[in-house]
């Protein structure tokens, strides 16, 4: 199956660039280009977008909240969103994945690694590097800003486990290899945590055990 790419980015060299490596790649196809935001979020409507290549700092609207009206538009349901950051100064990115991005890049990523990822997120996984995801959270958790919530009280013990090995960037059969299961039973935790928590994906996972104190910074 062929993964429709929309590519946003303010910059267009940057976009002519992401867009030729795209097309290089047999199981892809670039459907669009967004200078904006809105012009962002207008083609993933009308292009049939899988997976929309999203920047943060972009003019009219930024890719927080282009993320965020996607993420929201039913009609929008299965697009799924990597955003673009430069992680030591982008301080957004938290907040871009709980506005329903399903991962983030470096923008200076390999050619072979932006690939892979489109794939990955295109395939419903999320694309969550653990040493960058830690720090930006224990950063953004450090702010005056950050909002308190609740813990996750209708988890189990085992499910709280799981939870926080999602948070640490474990995938389904490390966890298993962690905790002696299955990786169907790791897999079935994780989408019954999903369930519970109306998590869109393990992307919302990390930011929930974070905000809720089952893993807290520094503790990874």
């Amino acid at each position: 199956m062929t993964i429709r790419v929309l590519i946003a980015d303010d910059q267009t060299l940057v976009r002519e660039a992401f867009a030729m490596l795209v097309e290089s790649a047999r199981d892809m196809e670039v459907v669009g280009q967004a200078a904006t935001g809105r012009q962002a979020v207008e083609l993933a409507r009308s292009g049939r977008a899988d997976l929309v290549v999203m920047d943060i700092r972009m003019p009219d609207l930024d890719g927080i909240e282009a993320t965020r009206l996607i993420a929201a538009d039913d009609d929008l349901a299965g697009v799924r969103v990597l955003v673009l950051t430069t992680y030591d100064t982008d301080e957004y990115i938290v907040d871009a994945l709980r506005a329903g991005a399903s991962g983030f890049l470096v923008k200076d990523t390999r050619p072979a690694e932006l690939l892979d990822a489109i794939r990955t997120v295109a395939a419903g996984d999320s694309l969550l590097s653990p040493g960058p995801t830690a720090r930006l959270i224990e950063r953004f958790l450090r702010s005056p800003s950050a909002p308190a919530t609740g813990g996750p009280e209708c988890l189990s013990e085992r499910e709280r486990e799981v939870l926080a090995l999602v948070a640490r960037g474990l995938n389904n059969t490390e966890i298993a290899e962690v905790l002696g299961l299955s990786p169907l039973t790791a897999k079935t935790h994780v989408s019954r945590i999903m369930g519970n928590l109306a998590a869109r994906d393990r992307a919302q996972l990390v930011i929930v055990a974070y905000e809720s104190g089952v893993v807290t910074p520094g503790n990874i």
